[in-house]
């Protein structure tokens, strides 16, 4: 079990881990041996999370979700599967939380009576100045 939060946990089974070689530099410790990982998370199949949720989840993920409704995260930040692996964990974590993260709804506030009598008062210095710019037709 993943934990998310206090509400929410994820099963293992409707993740999957694939071990892939890294790209980038890394010499021959990078073309041997296969320390990236790649997490698949079916958004779908997962029965923890109502259809609200994974909607949220959809929307946050953007770009890393795949047609199939597949949250595919691929950690290759360091040098061992161990590290990749939560690296990997801990980057789904973030995603879900983020996304489940509820939003304050904007307070409407009123202006004050001080800011609204300043306001006029630089619309009337300003159109003053704009009327003392006109040139006259009568001269």
């Amino acid at each position: 079990m993943i934990i998310i939060n206090k509400d929410i946990s994820i099963d293992e089974k409707y993740i999957i881990l694939t071990f892939i070689r890294a790209s980038g530099p890394g010499g021959q410790n990078v073309n041997k041996v296969s320390t990236a990982v790649q997490l698949r998370f079916s958004i779908d199949e997962c029965g923890n999370l109502n259809d609200d949720q994974k909607e949220l989840i959809r929307k946050t993920a953007g770009k890393k979700i795949s047609n199939e409704g597949i949250l595919i995260i691929n950690a290759k930040r360091f040098r061992t599967q161990e590290l990749n692996r939560a690296d990997a964990f801990e980057r789904l974590r973030k995603i879900i939380k983020k996304s489940l993260k509820t939003k304050k709804k904007r307070k409407p506030t009123k202006p004050t009576n001080a800011s609204i009598e300043k306001r006029l008062k630089e619309k009337k210095k300003r159109s003053e100045k704009k009327r003392n710019r006109i040139v006259h037709e009568d001269d």
